[in-house]
C-alpha cells in the first residue's frame, strides 16, 4: 500500500521550514551566523538542481558547471566596479551571459558522450578560469569585492536589509524547483529521459534529442547563473576560485550525496554536504578524512543518495 506521507516527503517538508524560519530561529538561539549559513547552502541548492536537470534527467554529467555560478557573480562584480549597480541591469547581463555561454559550450560538448563530454565539459570551464584569472583589472586570482548590492530600485525589496536578501534566496529556490519540477513532468521532460536511456532509440523515431538536451542545458546554465547572481550579492565578493573544477565537482557530489534523478534531492545534499563540512572543520582540520569515507559509504550502500533510501523503506512499509 502507497502512502501520501512518506519520510521522504517529511524530509522534504522539514527542510523548507527550517530554511523559511532560520532568520528568527537562529537569533533566538544566539547563533545568528547560521542565516549567511542557510543562505549560501540555499544558493549552493540551486547550482545543484540545475545540475541535476541535465544530471540526474538528461544523463549529462557536467564537470564545468560551476562556471556558470563565475559568470552570474562577475556580471554582478564586473558592472559594479562600473558603478552600475541596478539589478535591472546586472540580472538580465547575469541571466543573457550565462544562457550565451551555456548555448556555446552545449553545442560542443553535446556532440560527445561519457567520458568524452566530462573531459570537455571541464576544459571549456577551465578555459573561463583562467580568463578570470588573466583580468588583472577586476582583481585577478584575488577576486574583486562588490560595494553595493544589486538595487531594484524600491525600498520595498532593498537586498541591503539581510532578512529581504535571505528570503529572496529562498524564493529562488523554490522557483527553480517549481520550473524543474514543471520541466520534468512535461513531454519535453519525458524526451529528455528517455535520450539519457536510449538516444539511438528515440532519434530512431524522429525525435531530434540535441535540440533538447541543448535546451536543457542553456536552462540549467541560467538557473546556475542566478545562483552565481545572488552568490555575489550575497558574499559581496568574487573570486576566480568559485568557479574552479572542484567546485563543479562539490555540485556533483551534492547532487549525488541527495539523489540523482529527484527533485527535491540536490536540496537535501547541499545541506547534508555543506552543514556536515560546517561541523566538522569546527572539529578538526583534517575533517576530509572523515568526509570523505562517508560520501563512499553513500555511494555504496545508498544508490538513490539519501531521498532514495528515505523512499526505499516508504516502499517498504
Amino acid at each position: 500500500m502507497t502512502h501520501w506521507w512518506t519520510p521522504a516527503r517529511a524530509v522534504t517538508a522539514l527542510v523548507l521550514v527550517l530554511c523559511a524560519a532560520v532568520p528568527y530561529l537562529a537569533p533566538a538561539l544566539d547563533e545568528p551566523f547560521y542565516v549567511i549559513v542557510f543562505a549560501r547552502i540555499m544558493i549552493w541548492a540551486i547550482a545543484a538542481v540545475s545540475l541535476n536537470l541535465i544530471m540526474g534527467y538528461g544523463g549529462m554529467i557536467s564537470f564545468g558547471h560551476a562556471a556558470y555560478l563565475g559568470i552570474g557573480g562577475y556580471a554582478v562584480a564586473i558592472l559594479g566596479f562600473h558603478d552600475i549597480t541596478s539589478a535591472w541591469v546586472q540580472l538580465p547581463v547575469a541571466i543573457g551571459l550565462s544562457a550565451v555561454v551555456a548555448l556555446v559550450f552545449g553545442v560542443i560538448c553535446l556532440r560527445t558522450r561519457g567520458i568524452y563530454f566530462i573531459m570537455i565539459t571541464l576544459a571549456l570551464a577551465q578555459m573561463v578560469y583562467f580568463l578570470s584569472v588573466s583580468a588583472e583589472r577586476y582583481g585577478s586570482d584575488d577576486g574583486l569585492n562588490i560595494l553595493w548590492r544589486s538595487d531594484f530600485g524600491t525600498r520595498f525589496f532593498d537586498l541591503e536589509d539581510s532578512v529581504v536578501m535571505y528570503y529572496t534566496i529562498f524564493a529562488v529556490l523554490l522557483g527553480c524547483l517549481l520550473v524543474k519540477w514543471r520541466i520534468v513532468m512535461s513531454r519535453f521532460g519525458m524526451v529528455l529521459r528517455a535520450s539519457s536511456s536510449n538516444d539511438t532509440r528515440v532519434q530512431a523515431v524522429g525525435v531530434p534529442t540535441f535540440r533538447y538536451r541543448l535546451v536543457a542545458f542553456v536552462i540549467a546554465g541560467v538557473m546556475c547563473g542566478l545562483a552565481g547572481f545572488l552568490q555575489a550579492n550575497l558574499e559581496r565578493f568574487v573570486s576566480p576560485d568559485m568557479m574552479n573544477w572542484h567546485r563543479s565537482g562539490e555540485l556533483i557530489l551534492m547532487t549525488v550525496l541527495g539523489g540523482t534523478s529527484t527533485l527535491f534531492g540536490p536540496v537535501v545534499g547541499a545541506v547534508v554536504f555543506l552543514m556536515l563540512s560546517e561541523i566538522l572543520s569546527t572539529i578538526t582540520i583534517h575533517w576530509h578524512l572523515v568526509f570523505g569515507p562517508f560520501l563512499v559509504l553513500v555511494v555504496l550502500f545508498a544508490r538513490g543518495g539519501v531521498m532514495g533510501l528515505l523512499g526505499s523503506r516508504a516502499r517498504h512499509d
